[in-house]
Order: C-alpha cells, then sequence, then structure tokens
C-alpha cells in the first residue's frame, strides 16, 4: 500500500513538472495564435476598389472622419484578428467615431498592388497592411515594414495605439 502510493506521489511530481516546463515554453512562429478567431467575410473581391475607397472617403468627408485602407484578403488570419480587435469594446468607439474602413482585397499578393504602391503600402511585407488617409485622401500614414503582418500574437492594446495615434 506504501509502495503503491509513493509510485503515485513520484508520477504526479513528475506530471506535474512536465506541465510547469510546457509552460515555461517560449513563443515560435506557428504556435497556437494569442487569439482564435472565426474567417469572416471582409474583402470584396468583386467590387471595383477605387469606388470603395471614393464611397469611405465621401462617408468620412461627410463625417468629419479619417479613412483607414486596409489590404488584406479572407483567407488572412491576422486580417481576420485585426477585424476582431478593431471592433473589441476597448476600440470599437474610438473606431466608429474617428475612422471609416475600407477593406481592399488583394488576392494572394497579385490583386491591387497598384493601389498599394499609391498609397505608399508595401503588401509584399505582409498583410494585413494600412494607410490612414485624411478626408481629403491624403496619406497620412502608410504602413512601411508590416507592423500588423503578425496580429495574432499581437494584442487588442497594439490596435488601441494606433487608433489613438491616427484618430481625427
Amino acid at each position: 500500500m506504501i509502495r503503491q502510493f509513493l509510485v503515485i506521489a513520484a508520477m504526479s511530481v513528475a506530471l506535474g513538472a512536465g506541465s510547469a516546463s510546457a509552460q515555461a515554453t517560449p513563443y515560435t512562429p506557428g504556435s497556437n495564435p494569442a487569439h482564435p478567431y472565426t474567417k469572416k467575410h471582409l474583402y470584396d473581391e468583386e467590387v471595383d476598389p477605387t469606388q470603395l475607397i471614393a464611397a469611405g472617403l465621401k462617408q468620412a468627408k461627410k463625417e468629419h472622419k479619417r479613412v483607414i485602407l486596409d489590404f488584406g484578403g479572407d483567407w488572412c488570419g491576422d486580417c481576420q484578428v485585426l477585424d476582431i480587435y478593431f471592433h473589441d469594446p476597448a476600440n470599437l468607439p474610438t473606431l466608429e467615431k474617428n475612422f471609416v474602413v475600407v477593406h481592399i482585397y488583394i488576392g494572394h499578393m497579385d490583386k491591387n498592388l497598384d493601389l498599394a504602391e499609391k498609397y505608399g503600402v508595401p503588401v509584399k511585407s505582409g498583410v494585413p497592411a494600412l494607410a490612414v488617409l485624411d478626408r481629403n485622401g491624403k496619406v497620412l500614414y502608410s504602413q512601411s515594414t508590416g507592423q500588423f503582418r503578425d496580429m495574432r500574437h499581437m494584442d487588442v492594446q497594439s490596435v488601441t495605439q494606433f487608433l489613438n495615434q491616427w484618430k481625427s
């Protein structure tokens, strides 16, 4: 009986130590995302993106807001997480009060690249890729190095900081 107890105790300690070391494992690319997501249709492949931008600018001018151009695709997990973070309760009021978001479909890095270039957004550095325009279409910010390409491993505060920095 005592021997059985000691064996069970030893196994418990060994299993506990194993899970402690698993918890201490640092992040490596390919590990589970920090934020799970369900794929949502955000980027319309059929609509002319110049029309989307024109409509966004018209709305921004009328409502005294700025425009966020979000270059990406529905296949992009990081783009999906960015949208979740935009709509997080910590960010949604700032987003709705200050911005009009225009999603621009880039295919699999092979569509509307001329628009990305026009607004100074190098999508080849990764997506989502963002630009912020004033209500007249002037570029205030263009993401230059793929800052949001790893959204799945970033937190909601990174989006909060971005929105607060660029709000009107």
